[in-house]
C-alpha cells in the first residue's frame, strides 16, 4: 500500500494539522495517491496553499475539486476536459466559474454516500472510496483499498463493515439500472476474491485431513462469502479444503471421506439449490476405527436455507457466527 511521503509532512516529519494529505485525500476518494499528484501536476488541481517546499495539505475546496473530477471522470469524460471542469473552466460558450466554485451541494457526510449514485446507508468511510475505485474500474486503487481494510480491520470486520455493504450496494444500482453496472459488480468482486486470497496467511505445513470442509451446494456458483470464510479460518490456523461452486454431490462425498473434516460448510445463496437430504447425508457420514467412529459438524451457510433450516444442523447468520462455531468444534 502505497503511503504519504516527504511531501505530506513538515520539515520535522511531524504532520500537521490543517487540511488532509495526499495519501488521505487518496483513500477518502478511492484513488491511488500517484494519481492525486499527477492530476496535480498535468492540470493543475493541487492545494491552493502551499508551505515550504513539495509539501502539501488539502483543504475543502481542494478536496472539492478532486471530488469533482473523479466524478466526471466516472462517466467517462477524458481527464483533461473533467479536470478543466473541475478547475472551473467553463466549456465554449458559458461563463467561466471561478476556481474552486461549482454548483451547490449538501454538506458530505463521513459516513453516508458512495458517489455516482450508490447509496450506502450509514456505513464506514472506506466504503465511499472503494465503491468510486470500482465505478471507475479502477484496478490498482481497488486493491490498494481493499488489502488496506483487511490490514486495518481484520478480516471479519473488514468484510462485514466494509466489503459486503459496498458490494450490496453496487449490486442494488445493477438491479435498479437494467443491464447497467453488470461490469462494475464482476470487476469488484473480482479484486474482492483476490484480495481476500491475498491476504490469506500461507499454509506452514499441509495436513492428511482438514478441519473444515467448504462447498458451494451442487448448483450454487456464488463462492465469494465461502472464500471470505476460508479465508478467515485460514486466518487463524485453522486448516482448510476449499472447493468452490457447484460441487457435485458425489465429489462431495467423496472429498468428505478422503479428508475426515470436523466440520462441512454447505453454502446455499438461493432456495432452490439448498438441499435438506443432502446437508442430513453428509451430517450422517462416518469415518475412523470401529469403536472411535466420527461424525462431521454440518453448517447450513447462506441466505438459501432461510426457512429450509435442518434440525440438528447449526445454521450461523454471518461470517463471524461462522467462525466462531468452526473454532468451537476444532478446538474440541
Amino acid at each position: 500500500m502505497s503511503g504519504d511521503n516527504a511531501e505530506d509532512r513538515d520539515d520535522g516529519g511531524a504532520r500537521r494539522d490543517a487540511g488532509l494529505t495526499t495519501g488521505e485525500v487518496a483513500r477518502r476518494l478511492g484513488v491511488a495517491p500517484t494519481t492525486v499528484r499527477t492530476w496535480d501536476r498535468r492540470y493543475g488541481l493541487g492545494p491552493e496553499a502551499h508551505t515550504g517546499g513539495r509539501h502539501r495539505r488539502w483543504t475543502a475546496p481542494d478536496i472539492a475539486r478532486l471530488e469533482r473530477m473523479c466524478a466526471l471522470t466516472a462517466t467517462g469524460m477524458p481527464p483533461a476536459e473533467a479536470a478543466r471542469l473541475a478547475n472551473g473552466d467553463a466549456p465554449p460558450g458559458t461563463a467561466p466559474l471561478p476556481r474552486g466554485a461549482g454548483p451547490s451541494r449538501p454538506p458530505a457526510r463521513a459516513r453516508d454516500r458512495g458517489g455516482s449514485g450508490l447509496r450506502l446507508g450509514d456505513v464506514r468511510q472506506e466504503c465511499k472510496g472503494i465503491a468510486r475505485a470500482a465505478l471507475r474500474l479502477d484496478a490498482a486503487a481497488l486493491d490498494e483499498l481493499l488489502l488496506a481494510a483487511i490490514a486495518e480491520y481484520g478480516l471479519v470486520t473488514a468484510w462485514t463493515e466494509v466489503i459486503m455493504p459496498t458490494l450490496q450496494a453496487v449490486g442494488r444500482k445493477w438491479e435498479t439500472s437494467g443491464e447497467k453496472y453488470v461490469e462494475v459488480e464482476h470487476f469488484l468482486s473480482w479484486h474482492v476474491s483476490g484480495a481476500l486470497r491475498r491476504s490469506t496467511p500461507p499454509v506452514a505445513a499441509d495436513r492428511p485431513h482438514a478441519a473444515a470442509v467448504l462447498a458451494c451446494v451442487p448448483g450454487e456458483t456464488h463462492t465469494l462469502p465461502l472464500e471470505a470464510l476460508a479465508a478467515a479460518l485460514a486466518e487463524r490456523g485453522i486448516p482448510v479444503r476449499m472447493f468452490g461452486g457447484a460441487l457435485p454431490v458425489e465429489s462431495l462425498v467423496t472429498a468428505v471421506r478422503r479428508t475426515g473434516p470436523s466440520v462441512v460448510g454447505l453454502w446455499a445463496q438461493s432456495r432452490t439449490t439448498a438441499s435438506r437430504p443432502l446437508a442430513q447425508h453428509v451430517a450422517a457420514m462416518e469415518w475412523g476405527v470401529r469403536g472411535a467412529r466420527r461424525k462431521p459438524v454440518v453448517l447450513t451457510l447462506g441466505p438459501g436455507w432461510t426457512g429450509q433450516a435442518v434440525p440438528g444442523l447449526p445454521r450461523p447468520p454471518g461470517l463471524a457466527e461462522a467462525v466462531a462455531v468452526v473454532e468451537s468444534v476444532t478446538a474440541g
